[in-house]
């Protein structure tokens, strides 16, 4: 009896060296990443000791994060337990504090090994580079360029702008005049036209004009005066009496396109900070000059490069070169218009970066009729560091490098495709039986273009 006594002093002793123990931090342990390809991620991991969730390989063996630091402190201090009964105790997750000793003696049979435990000095070593990696880290955050809170909110305004004036169903397009597509006999005819080459209906599908579709389609209240549209929040109307040419079938639906995009063009510039702070004059110069560019920079959404079309929703709506060649416009735009919704499309923009660019497209102090050109390029100027800091803070390399000045080309292609829509435009609505078939805005739009 006294023997048994003895014995279970002993183990109270025990009990109370190793008292909290679990819980003491495992800093100073080394553990050991599990071998490749031996355990199934998904297969809950168990500790070889006690039975419980295991947390990786600790001192040569899988363990819980409490038989790790059980193991480390007892061959640190070189703790001596003796076991209060058979020395054969079966320890799990709730009895593993009852028996230190079989408890030890069950790490070093699972393989545990004391020469994987890191000194003292070791610990400390461990512990600065910790701290040394965490403050580089940290620094290195710090030195991150960021967007300012009033660069963001700008930012914020337009994707605001952009995503009420675009509508990616184009529910709207079945309010337009509908697509006429020719048949064979009336395609000769139109291409027969002093407009059109004979060989336009063989080339690679593309369009001219964006297919941009946004929220409600007004209804038919056109207005009388463009600068009514630009310093007023109405609508123009949708499109005149339909008429069934012989040749251009397609104008009157592309011509309603073009005047719902330009439209919604007018309602996002309206939203850009700064735009409304110029003379109406000026926004009106600006607006007319830059629309046709901003139709084409909106239409890359919809863009495909896999068959080069635009498309819109459904086959009706999915315009190629034969579609635009029926609509009055030749090679020499549209060549130049499909490579350039082909590099704008590589380089995979943002949609804040979109939205930036045509902002900055609008805001172009150069653009004819601009009278106060140092505040418009002032806004321009706060645009562009916008968009350049977005696209050091945002855009992952490798594809910010130089995009900023692949950006700013495209502005530059886009006036060069600005020249020659109103070049073909002008060609088409000296023809009264094809400017008959335009809305008021478009022939005021570009009617008085300066190109």
């Amino acid at each position: 009896m006294s023997q048994f006594q003895s014995s279970w002093e002993m183990h109270q002793q025990n009990m109370a060296y190793l008292q909290d123990t679990d819980m003491e931090t495992a800093t100073a342990s080394t553990s050991l990443p599990d071998p490749a390809g031996d355990f199934d991620r998904n297969v809950p991991r168990i500790c070889g000791v006690c039975g419980d969730k295991a947390t990786g390989f600790h001192f040569n063996a899988m363990t819980c994060e409490g038989c790790k630091g059980f193991f480390r402190r007892s061959m640190k201090r070189k703790a001596m337990f003796t076991c209060p009964f058979n020395g054969d105790c079966k320890i799990t997750k709730d009895n593993r504090r009852h028996c230190q000793a079989c408890r030890l003696k069950r790490c070093v049979d699972i393989g545990m090994m004391k020469e994987f435990i890191l000194t003292d000095e070791e610990v400390q070593r461990k512990r600065e580079m910790i701290m040394k990696r965490k403050e580089e880290e940290a620094l290195k955050e710090s030195l991150k360029p960021k967007l300012s809170e009033e660069q963001q909110k700008v930012i914020d305004i337009l994707l605001e702008a952009h995503h009420k004036t675009y509508d990616p169903t184009y529910s709207d397009f079945t309010k337009f005049r509908p697509p006429v597509r020719s048949d064979a006999s009336s395609k000769e005819a139109a291409t027969s036209s002093s407009i059109l080459p004979a060989d336009l209906a063989l080339e690679d599908p593309a369009v001219l004009f964006g297919p941009d579709s946004f929220s409600e389609f007004p209804e038919s209240v056109e207005p009388q005066m463009f600068s009514n549209l630009v310093l007023s929040e109405e609508n123009e109307e949708g499109t005149s009496a339909n008429l069934n040419l012989s040749e251009l079938t397609m104008l009157p639906h592309l011509a309603d396109l073009v005047s719902y995009s330009i439209q919604k063009v007018i309602g996002f510039a309206k939203m850009i900070p700064g735009f409304r702070d110029l003379t109406a004059e000026d926004q009106i110069a600006l607006l007319k000059s830059s629309a046709i560019e901003v139709i084409m920079l909106r239409s890359n959404q919809s863009f495909t490069l896999e068959d080069m079309t635009w498309t819109c929703g459904s086959n009706d709506f999915k315009y190629r070169v034969s579609d635009v060649t029926q609509a009055g416009h030749n090679l020499d735009l549209l060549e130049p218009l499909v490579k350039f919704q082909v590099g704008l499309k590589k380089l995979n923009l943002h949609e804040e970066e979109h939205v930036l660019l045509m902002a900055i497209c609008i805001l172009s102090p150069d653009r004819p009729g601009v009278q106060d050109t140092s505040l418009v390029e002032s806004l321009q100027d706060r645009l562009s560091e916008i968009l350049q800091s977005y696209i050091r803070c945002r855009h992952p390399p490798p594809g910010r490098r130089l995009l900023y000045a692949k950006m700013i080309q495209k502005l530059a292609d886009l006036r060069s495709l600005n020249e020659e829509h109103a070049k073909q435009y002008r060609c088409l609505s000296f023809q009264p039986e094809h400017s008959m078939q335009l809305t008021p805005l478009v022939l005021e739009v570009f009617g008085n273009e300066i190109s």
